[in-house]
């Protein structure tokens, strides 16, 4: 059973209309709605919400946007009225180097415990000037198994043209999954379409009409920083969204999209709609704005120290290992190489999932993967974008270097890994055992898939027999890019109790429940 918390805190609720999308009446002109204009006071203000993140025992990472040049300042309370124990944390300036965002750490706090607070902007000429706080909470990760943990995770978010849909109320599938309350979401890449431009008007199959909140940084593909940045500013139009960030904290990771579809580092492009070709600017660009706009300290500012991959611990029972599956690959290939260094990790982060996997003592070991390993992705007639290229033999290309991996698993016993994903945007459960494959060098184990959280659905692919996928699950929509009126949103969940260890994997989909579940127990090298 999850966890009880406070009830919605009606702080963030109240934060989260500031930014309202207007009523469909009002904002579908002939052309279709705009996006909702806002009302600039003589203070600063926050109308993008608030985001937390890099949650520890004892700190916490909290996000906000200014309208305007701003100090931020944030006050945490264990008492949402925050009438006692109120302390205030020091933030940075908010200026135009970085789109006038920026991230506030917060130190001393108690773990395992319900942390209120709010964001002050203030300004910077006159701190006296302040504007009305944006509310938000989260829980601090525990240093017990006294609780367990429940957390969400799903990836794509606005494309293939489906965007803030007024007539729906907007992305209404983070309202549902804000009420499952859960620890932390996990946002699995893809969480801007950078190359996806939104039209006002979408036609139907049923001659019905999908109607968009538009921008103009939304109208054509991405190659600006500020168009990049206008990416992300988009998504947070949505008050479902907000309310989500300011209950819930997210870790996010990249894959194609916030940047260009299927790209690659070193990629020159042969595409008419880019005016920039070479993808390693395009993608410098985004991970700037990826930085700027969530809650990740280590890419602050997009310093070339900075990694997408990074390992995130919630106390004894889990350790999530965000892989970034785009940064250090090779360029996409028929994959029939028979040696493969770079692979689709690179050398340098492969060394150092095998180093911190060895290293764990979570129970259980969540890689979260922003690709899928077993189902075969293509990129055009003769390459392919992920692990998988469609040949059931012996490891090839890229699959040499996933077979290395799960064999270090094994020859290191190390017990509890689950690999969780999105990308190809339908939900399913695949299982990896030795005898059903041509590589028989590792111990069985569980891929979950999940998504589109706000995307086109699309049909299921084929599984690619190399390391022995079942698919034990699937729900696909039965004809390629159906809007989310017409195929529902997925996203999965995951529970691990804190008395047996037992973790249970379900996969929902918006409106609908649980579609399949699966409880693992814990200490096993690989589990059926």
């Amino acid at each position: 059973m999850p966890h009880t918390r406070r009830s919605l805190f009606r702080g963030s609720l109240a934060a989260s209309a500031v930014l309202a999308l207007p009523s469909a009446p009002a904002a579908l002109a002939a052309t279709g709605p705009t996006a909702p204009s806002f009302a600039r006071s003589g203070r600063p203000s926050a109308p993008w919400g608030v985001q937390s993140g890099e949650i520890t025992p004892f700190s916490a990472c909290v996000w906000t946007r200014s309208d305007r040049p701003a100090r931020m300042s944030v006050e945490t309370s264990p008492s949402e009225s925050f009438r006692y124990a109120v302390r205030r944390h020091p933030g940075p300036y908010l200026g135009p180097a970085t789109d006038f965002t920026g991230t506030a750490t917060l130190h001393g706090l108690p773990p395992g415990q319900q942390i209120h607070y709010r964001v002050l902007l203030s300004d910077p000429e006159d701190p006296r000037r302040t504007g009305e706080p944006v509310y938000g909470t989260f829980r601090t990760t525990p240093v017990t198994r006294r609780s367990g943990v429940r957390f969400l995770w799903s990836g794509d978010l606005a494309g293939q043209g489906w965007g803030i849909n007024p007539d729906r109320g907007g992305f209404r599938v983070f309202d549902e999954m804000r009420r499952r309350n859960p620890d932390f979401f996990l946002f699995s890449g893809d969480t801007v379409y950078a190359d996806g431009p939104i039209q006002a008007t979408v036609p139907l199959r049923d001659g019905s009409i999908w109607r968009n909140i538009t921008t103009e940084e939304k109208a054509k593909v991405a190659e600006t920083l500020a168009e990049f940045r206008g990416n992300f500013r988009y998504n947070l139009l949505d008050r479902n969204l907000r309310a989500f960030n300011a209950q819930v904290p997210v870790i996010a990771q990249w894959d194609d999209h916030e940047v260009r579809n299927n790209w690659y580092p070193g990629q020159l492009l042969d595409d008419p709609r880019y005016t920039v070709k070479e993808v390693d600017v395009l993608a410098a660009r985004a991970g700037q704005a990826f930085s700027e706009y969530f809650p990740v300290t280590d890419l602050r500012g997009g310093r070339t120290e900075g990694r997408m991959y990074r390992v995130v611990r919630h106390g004894p029972l889990l350790d999530v290992f965000v892989l970034d599956m785009r940064t250090h690959r090779n360029a996409n290939s028929p994959g029939r190489q028979t040696v493969d260094p770079v692979g689709i990790l690179g050398a340098e982060q492969l060394a150092w999932l095998r180093r911190e996997l060895a290293r764990s003592r979570a129970t259980w070991k969540v890689i979260a993967s922003d690709m899928p390993l077993g189902i075969v992705v293509p990129d055009g007639a003769t390459d392919f974008e992920a692990v998988a290229q469609g040949d059931p033999g012996a490891p090839l290309g890229r699959e040499l270097q996933i077979a290395e991996l799960l064999r270090f698993i094994k020859h290191r016993r190390i017990t509890g890994t689950l690999w969780l994903t999105a990308d190809v945007h339908y939900t399913a459960a695949n299982h990896y055992a030795p005898e059903r494959a041509a590589f028989t060098d590792f111990a069985p184990f569980w891929e979950f898939v999940s998504g589109p959280v706000g995307a086109g659905g699309f049909p299921h692919g084929r599984l690619d027999a190399t390391f022995g996928p079942r698919q034990e699950f699937v729900r696909s929509a039965p004809l390629p890019n159906l809007s989310p009126a017409e195929h529902p949103p997925y996203y999965g969940e995951v529970e691990i109790d804190a008395d047996s260890g037992e973790l249970t994997v379900r996969l929902r989909a918006e409106g609908e429940g649980v579609l399949f579940a699966r409880t693992l127990p814990p200490g096993q090298v690989g589990s059926h």
